[in-house]
């Protein structure tokens, strides 16, 4: 069977389904289809991921697009059914930084400021003063949201947001996978699906995350996003502090309040950290033992007593070129367009993306935030859009 889009949408996570639910926001006429291979969104980085947001990034671009996603949640709930701010806690993020990385953190603050990020920069005592379960020992500063900066309920933004679809017949839901494509000179002409059927579409929306790289090879193009496996653990521990923000160490671990425990993680050894088996959801219990705990224990000393509960698995849509998104028209392809490779930072910035991706779709053109710096030229170009705060 045959089935035609006007756009058709590859991936029905939070970044492909913001992007369909904003084509209908702002007036787009066409035939969305919207594809997804995993509708229970069991391994979805969506549903895995610590859902956090924060502002304090070093490119004014990042800044931009959490702080469009954060204005978006806020009002979110007048137009889909979920509570306030989409469930959001505002406890902040505390980035520490040792006497070595206090000029980084310094110059990192100086570009939130410029963007109007409302992050306060304190020292060693301040921080002491404020947060005196911490060990500040080797730690000379810190920097903390004092607004707008947390976590908040993703998957249940995902569900509210395709549920809107339907309801108002905005998109047509297809679930299925995408086996291959074929070309028609310099533009997809139709793509094939698991299920046997064909899709031929006018513009295609490559919104698969971890596997956007795997996909874009089904149609001839090199990119440079792959799955990197991301191990959150739940522990318990003697004090509970409900206020706590999430806490980023110098070491790379963050830990931040859930339910009546904790959870945390950290990213594995740059030597360790290679591309994940796609099926591969196992928790890394030894990164715990060797890692995590110590790094918690020092910092933080009542978790020298914790309970480790549980841990999952998921995958970051990991851009190895520069761990920063792709987004927008891909000039090797004149109809096809990419919101991928957000690196850990999908589900803060892709309701943001989304609509600047839609913005473009209708009008060939950003409007809310200008995500030109996120374009496939700077990879073509090999011209990489470095971030300093990467967690």
């Amino acid at each position: 069977m045959a089935l035609t889009a006007d756009i058709a949408i590859i991936g029905g996570g939070l970044a492909g389904t913001a992007t369909a639910w904003h084509l209908a926001e702002l007036g787009f006429e066409g035939t969305v289809a919207l594809i997804e291979a995993d509708p229970t969104f069991a391994r979805a980085a969506t549903a895995l991921s610590a859902s956090g947001i924060r502002q304090q990034f070093s490119i004014a671009a990042n800044i931009a697009l959490s702080r469009a996603t954060l204005s978006f949640l806020k009002q979110a709930h007048e137009r889909l059914d979920v509570p306030r701010q989409c469930g959001l806690v505002e406890n902040g993020y505390l980035i520490l930084a040792s006497q070595a990385g206090k000029p980084a953190l310094a110059a990192n603050h100086a570009v939130q400021s410029e963007a109007g990020a409302p992050v306060a920069l304190l020292d060693a005592g301040a921080l002491a003063a404020r947060y005196p379960w911490l060990n500040i020992d080797d730690i000379a500063a810190g920097a903390i949201g004092e607004q707008g900066e947390g976590w908040f309920d993703a998957l249940g933004l995902l569900t509210a947001l395709r549920r809107d679809l339907k309801a108002h017949g905005a998109a047509r839901l297809i679930d299925d996978a995408i086996v291959s494509a074929r070309l028609a000179g310099d533009r997809i002409a139709s793509i094939e699906l698991a299920s046997g059927e064909t899709l031929s579409a006018g513009r295609y929306v490559l919104a698969t995350g971890a596997a956007a790289g795997r996909i874009a090879a089904l149609i001839g193009l090199g990119l440079p996003v792959e799955p990197r496996k991301r191990t959150v653990f739940y522990v318990e521990a003697p004090e509970h502090h409900p206020d706590m923000p999430l806490t980023v160490d110098p070491t790379g671990l963050y830990v931040r309040p859930e339910g009546e425990g904790y959870i945390c993680g950290a990213s594995p050894p740059a030597e360790s950290d290679g591309p994940a088996d796609p099926d591969d959801f196992e928790p890394d219990w030894t990164q715990f033992e060797d890692r995590l705990w110590p790094a918690l224990a020092h910092r933080i000393p009542f978790f020298e007593r914790l309970k480790l509960r549980s841990a999952w698995a998921g995958h970051y849509d990991y851009n190895r070129f520069d761990q920063n998104a792709v987004i927008g028209p891909d000039p090797r392809c004149a109809n096809l367009f990419h919101i991928s490779g957000f690196s850990g930072h999908g589900v803060q910035q892709a309701p943001a993306a989304g609509r600047a991706l839609a913005e473009w779709l209708i009008a060939g053109r950003y409007e809310s935030v200008d995500c030109t710096p996120f374009g496939v030229e700077r990879l073509i170009a090999e011209t990489p859009l470095l971030e300093r705060n990467i967690i």
